[in-house]
């Protein structure tokens, strides 16, 4: 744990100027960028500690969007999708903006309705080197990507796979109307036509993830 400067005290909560929100250790919260019209930096705070005038400064860790990461966005990663860095850093608690909630990736995807406040992580990022923890990852369909819950998908009947409808020729308005769905392969080993109907839903269904997919 860090130790505390001298001339400061380490304090259990702070006031969010202008707001009535209070934040504590261990809080997610939205930080004022250093440039205008960057979205709101997300960390985590991990100590807060004023001076005698009561002036305050938060001990945080950065989460990093897939963006600012050494590798970049990929197709898999989804817009709420943040890395929890092993960059540390002091703040001012004046730059603090708002208050955030950063899920589990599987409780994320047990969400009903997903707000402007809500973001998941599903790995932490070494910033100087790249490096992510866990390094690999369950992948789904025939592109073999890792599931982004803003992705519809539908699992085959059968083999209980899941596929992106574009990768299986399907529209996604067609998709969200089926109700049964048996992928070629498996229409194939039963020698059986396209299916009538597909499942809508998710990864996150099955019992390999043990999620619920969540409403946008």
């Amino acid at each position: 744990m860090a130790k505390t400067r001298p001339g400061k005290k380490d304090v259990d909560s702070y006031t969010i100027r202008g707001t009535n929100k209070v934040v504590r250790a261990g809080d997610c919260v939205l930080m004022r960028p250093s440039d205008v019209g960057k979205p709101q930096y997300v960390a985590r705070i991990e100590k807060i500690e004023a001076d005698n005038k009561s002036n305050a400064k938060v001990r945080v860790r950065w989460y990093y969007r897939p963006e600012e990461s050494i590798g970049g966005r990929r197709q898999f990663h989804g817009s709420k999708e943040l890395f929890l860095s092993d960059h540390y850093d002091v703040q001012s608690a004046n730059t603090i903006e708002g208050k955030c909630v950063v899920h589990s990736f599987k409780n994320y995807t047990k969400l009903e309705n997903v707000g402007a406040e809500d973001y998941y992580c599903r790995f932490e990022y070494k910033a100087a080197t790249g490096a992510f923890t866990p390094d690999r990852v369950a992948v789904y369909c025939k592109c073999e990507m890792p599931y982004n819950p803003d992705d519809l998908m539908v699992q085959c009947e059968d083999c209980k796979d899941w596929f992106h409808p574009a990768c299986v020729d399907i529209s996604n308005e067609v998709a969200k109307k089926l109700e049964r769905y048996i992928c070629s392969e498996c229409s194939a080993d039963e020698d059986v036509k396209k299916p009538q109907n597909s499942v809508s839903a998710s990864p996150a269904d099955d019992a390999k993830a043990d999620t619920k997919r969540r409403k946008k």
